[in-house]
């Protein structure tokens, strides 16, 4: 349980870290962080903690959809903005499209990576996830078809309220699926310990 609670916290925190890499990069953001970029240009308040309010206020329509969190899902909320907060505090701002385009990709793997970790510790999913779970359970929406209606209208709200759209936001889309198709295998505690039970029977 420990070694759990230890992967899923580093795995927040990491995943605050590569979204907060990604805004620095300057090029584009996955539509949450295009929406809690936008709201922050418009209030002053700082990105990550848009990011965790907003997280809050998504587990609120959970209520309807009865749906219920897990340690991880409060986790999310808690660590992931603060996470991103404390990493723009000390990184700076990248220049050059050649180092953007680096910097995005960098940030968008230790993202992929946090997925695997925090995904893969098995204690509930984050707000926004869930809130796709909770609409397909709901109202039968096809898993895809929830979250492809619920990200382009944060995306276009994001937009309009002056979030960063671009390159980086298309490379996100297309590349953020495979990669932590590869890193969840990684870090994932119910299949590994399907295979440790394999193995006892078989060994026995």
């Amino acid at each position: 349980m420990t070694s759990r609670i230890v992967q899923l916290l580093v795995g927040l925190v990491l995943y605050g870290a590569g979204c907060a890499i990604m805004v620095r990069a300057g090029i584009g953001l996955d539509p949450w962080t295009v929406f809690a970029q936008g709201i922050s240009r418009q209030t002053g308040v700082g990105i990550g903690w848009v990011t965790n309010i907003v997280g809050f206020l998504v587990l609120l329509l959970w209520i309807p959809l009865r749906q219920r969190p897990g340690l991880g899902t409060v986790a999310n909320i808690l660590l992931v903005g603060t996470s991103m907060q404390a990493t723009l505090a000390v990184s700076p701002a990248v220049d050059g499209f050649a180092l953007q385009l680096i910097v995005f990709v960098a940030g968008m793997v230790l993202v992929a990576v946090a997925s695997g970790l925090y995904i893969g510790a098995d204690f509930g999913p984050g707000p926004r996830d869930g809130l796709m779970t909770g609409l397909h359970a709901r109202f039968g929406w096809p898993i895809w078809a929830a979250r492809l209606r619920v990200e382009a209208s944060v995306l276009l709200a994001g937009w309009i309220l002056g979030g960063t759209v671009g390159i980086g936001t298309i490379i996100f889309a297309l590349g953020i699926g495979p990669l932590v198709h590869r890193t969840l295998p990684l870090f994932d505690r119910r299949r590994r310990a399907g295979r440790r039970a394999v193995a006892e029977v078989s060994a026995a």
